[in-house]
């Protein structure tokens, strides 16, 4: 009895933790470079005082989906797309390193790179300035070139280089802002083999459809734990009537 009560009713709590999951990715699904998010349940017992039919249901692996998303022709000069494995670094308000797939670059008032959400975009020197009037130009290994407006023509100006990285996927944790940090709070080191592609986005790789089928099958899942606990109840009950007979 103690197994069916303790497993029924943290498996509904955990199975509304999912369902909050699914509904982020669902909400993510047109978001630019987003990662998925997965989580899968298992049964443990209850450490300490207690008795050793008790076991508890735990959201065991929380992880995240790093396959690539769908390439999005945009032909916007600030727009990159990491190809395959990689991430770009972006400098955090406290100083420190995160990394991020959502190529979605704009320039400050000053002309540093940044993302949408205002995080300078590192190079391989520090934040990436950009001079005014130029055009920005991005190479495949993340080279920044600028061409000055009106200036000579086919006069190409390198003045950076992203910084790309590739660290262990295992190392990788997601933060509450959804950018991705290093789980010893380090700096990744610079990856000669990233590619990324200019005037390309990557698009989310959530799968809308077996997303939803997700949220049916952990809605059922709900329904069975509620009516586990409901069947539990009325054997309690059951079996209290049988003891008052006696």
């Amino acid at each position: 009895m103690d197994r069916l009560i303790y497993t029924a009713m943290t498996g509904a709590k955990h199975t509304m933790g999912q369902q909050a999951a699914v509904s982020h990715n669902l909400a993510n699904a047109t978001s630019t470079g987003f990662r998925a998010e997965l989580h899968k349940l298992r049964a443990v017992p209850v450490q300490g005082e207690g008795l050793a039919t008790r076991a508890f249901v735990v959201d065991a692996s929380v992880a995240s989906n790093f396959e690539p998303g769908p390439m999005q022709h945009t032909g916007r000069a600030l727009d990159v797309a990491v190809e395959g494995k990689g991430w770009l670094a972006v400098q955090l308000p406290d100083g420190r390193e995160a990394y991020t797939r959502d190529g979605s670059l704009q320039l400050s008032a000053n002309g540093v790179v940044q993302t949408r959400s205002g995080l300078p975009v590192l190079g391989d020197g520090g934040p990436v300035t950009i001079p005014p009037d130029n055009e920005l130009l991005v190479g495949k290994d993340g080279t920044i070139s600028a061409l000055q407006a009106g200036g000579a023509e086919n006069v190409v100006n390198v003045i950076g280089r992203l910084k790309l990285v590739n660290p262990p996927e295992t190392s990788l944790v997601r933060g509450d802002d959804g950018l991705f940090r290093l789980q010893d709070g380090a700096a990744a080191p610079q990856d000669e083999n990233v590619r990324v592609a200019g005037g390309y986005l990557e698009g989310s790789n959530v799968s809308v459809v077996d997303q939803m089928v997700q949220m049916i099958s952990l809605a059922r899942q709900f329904e069975m734990q509620t009516k586990m606990l409901q069947t539990a109840e009325a054997n309690d009950r059951a079996g209290a009537q049988v003891l008052s007979v006696r």
